[in-house]
């Protein structure tokens, strides 16, 4: 079952605080950095397309994969509020971001928002390294972030509830985690109660997300197994180097 079949209308509401400005921002920066003559960039797991569409704003043509129908069926309905300049640059598929093979190369893979840490077996990530390492021009450059496990382990995830609203529905979402530290996994147990303004109705939506927690050796082995080059790592939005508080981290691969 896709993870966010049930919730997926409900996603954009639920992150709005999230500061996709600032994170596109960020990962102009890394690419200024890194691979300045970037001009291509292959997504995987877009989701609604709030990146690839501000990353469009910032000139780069973007191809975005996800697993989800439902987030794809958003992120098209995103291109007809765009500057018709801005809208041409992007394209979105459907597709496993394991299997997937798009018919072209780019200058830069990207995917944001932990969809590696949802690949949660070695064969999960070595198939997701490998999609990120076929569809790499040389030289090219992988980014990628994730749950970073020295974080998860010293401070382990709690209950949390969030709550929002617009002028249609409310939203409160209680997530409960298990932690496998045998497994390197945490899995949060989504509950999740829709309450429509209009008429008072409340839906319930119970979901299952298993997250990889992952540790810089293993990253740089599934780099090395993909003819990648370990470039760097740091703390997400900050660059700071990463340690038992980081609980999000990136890390830039690049292509022989």
């Amino acid at each position: 079952m896709n993870t966010f079949a049930d919730y997926a209308r409900y996603y954009d509401l639920l992150y709005r605080d999230k500061n996709y400005n600032a994170e596109a921002q960020f990962i102009h920066n890394l690419l200024q950095i890194y691979a300045p003559s970037t001009q291509s960039i292959l997504e995987l797991g877009c989701g609604t397309g709030v990146h690839a569409a501000l990353l469009a704003g910032h000139g780069y043509e973007v191809y975005g994969v996800d697993l989800s129908a439902q987030m794809l069926e958003q992120a098209n309905q995103r291109l007809l509020s765009l500057p018709p300049e801005e809208a041409s640059k992007l394209q979105f598929q459907e597709g496993d971001i394991r299997t997937i093979r798009v018919d072209k190369k780019f200058d830069a893979v990207i995917s944001l928002f932990h969809v590696f840490s949802y690949q949660i077996t070695n064969q999960d990530l070595q198939a997701a390294f490998a999609t990120a390492r076929a569809h790499l021009k040389p030289g090219g450059v992988f980014i990628f972030d994730c749950w970073y496990g020295p974080a998860v382990i010293s401070d382990p995830p709690t209950v949390r509830i969030k709550r929002l609203k617009d002028e249609k529905i409310a939203v409160t979402r209680i997530a409960e985690p298990v932690m496998h530290p045998n497994d390197n996994l945490v899995e949060v147990n989504y509950q999740v109660f829709i309450k429509d303004l209009l008429n008072g109705a409340v839906a319930e939506l119970q979901e299952t997300h298993q997250m990889r927690y992952l540790f810089q050796p293993e990253v740089k082995d599934f780099l090395i197994k993909n003819e990648l080059t370990f470039i760097t790592l740091g703390e997400w939005m900050t660059d700071s180097p990463p340690g038992f508080n980081t609980w999000n981290v990136y890390f830039i691969g690049k292509s022989k």
